[in-house]
């Protein structure tokens, strides 16, 4: 069975070839000039007519019939399906899909997530409430669904295909995160997406011990076992709830006074090659370096007022969200 739209596109060839092929016989059967000719096809096919009957000729007389039949029918057919359309709402559809096109051809340096579950979910919604681009892939038409009733940009695909991450620009993104409810997935994800773009940094999700190995064989950046960081998260609110608090809060993406964010001193930036003292990032913006990451990947957490800050640094800093993009904004363009 045909779809609306493949009805209106056979219909609408059908009603130009009618047309054509009408014109041209009246042109040449009823020696008509081309005005007059299109004018008979066009009063015939709307079924307006025209007083020409018993005078024409009996060759004219079976083309007319012929327009009327095939021409009304072709017309018909192609109305049928523009209502099938509407009353579908494949119209919706079709410019939803565009838009969705749109969207995914203005991505860059964005983030993919695989599985639009319980932790895919969160994971958007965090990201969106920062501001950070990213696609969603499900396989699930529910999911995306209920992805676009959120105003998330998702595809339906199977995420372990590389025509898929293709599809959402795997070679322009920054991460990606698989979450989907098996660990076999995620891992067949993990090693597809590292195969397509080496450089990636992919999180994923794993259920079980055993499958964290086989994660990091395949390419992940990084492991995330939800049942872990829950426990985690209980044992600190039950022997250090002041503690708790305070990653609650920093956690929260609905919680926007304070921030823990980080960033990267640039070449050539003025911070490069200055000391924490000397870089005034306390004084000028009230932001509080908690730690720094050489490019080795060594961590130094509460560094000396003395240390040289250099290139390729990246700062954990912990402030106002304001005030974190004030200082971003200055040593970072």
């Amino acid at each position: 069975m045909r779809t609306p739209l493949q009805r209106i596109r056979l219909g609408a060839v059908s009603l130009a070839l009618v047309l054509c092929l009408s014109i041209t016989g009246y042109r040449f059967i009823g020696d008509y000039d081309w005005l007059q000719s299109t004018w008979l096809v066009v009063v015939t096919v709307s079924t307006v007519g025209f007083s020409e009957h018993t005078e024409s000729s009996a060759a004219l007389q079976l083309l007319t019939i012929c327009v009327i039949v095939l021409g009304v029918s072709a017309a018909a057919y192609t109305c049928g399906g523009f209502i099938q359309l509407l009353l579908e709402g494949e119209v919706e559809r079709v410019m939803g899909k565009r838009k969705m096109t749109k969207e995914l051809n203005c991505l860059n340096n964005h983030v993919i997530i695989c599985g639009f579950g319980g932790l895919g979910m969160d994971l958007a919604n965090q990201l969106k409430h920062r501001g950070v681009p990213f696609v969603v892939v499900d396989l699930a038409p529910e999911k995306i669904i209920q992805a676009s009733e959120l105003n998330i940009l998702a595809i339906q695909g199977d995420a372990t295909s590389e025509n898929t991450l293709e599809q959402v620009k795997i070679g322009e993104a920054r991460a990606l995160a698989t979450a989907l409810p098996t660990d076999a997935e995620n891992v067949f994800i993990t090693l597809t997406a590292r195969n397509l773009k080496p450089s990636l940094q992919i999180i994923a999700k794993s259920e079980k011990e055993s499958s964290c190995r086989k994660l990091r064989q395949a390419g992940a950046n990084k492991i995330v076992m939800p049942h872990r960081v829950g426990a985690q998260q209980m044992e600190r609110m039950i022997s250090r709830p002041t503690t708790a608090d305070l990653f609650e809060l920093f956690a929260e993406a609905s919680h926007l006074e304070m921030e823990l964010d980080e960033f990267q001193v640039v070449g050539g930036s003025k911070l490069s090659g200055a000391t924490l003292a000397g870089s005034k990032i306390k004084d000028d913006f009230n932001v509080l370096v908690v730690g720094i990451k050489d490019k080795s990947g060594d961590f130094r957490f509460n560094p000396h007022p003395t240390e040289t800050l250099q290139s390729n640094d990246t700062l954990i800093v912990m402030g106002e969200v304001e005030n974190i993009n004030r200082m971003k904004s200055e040593h970072q363009n």
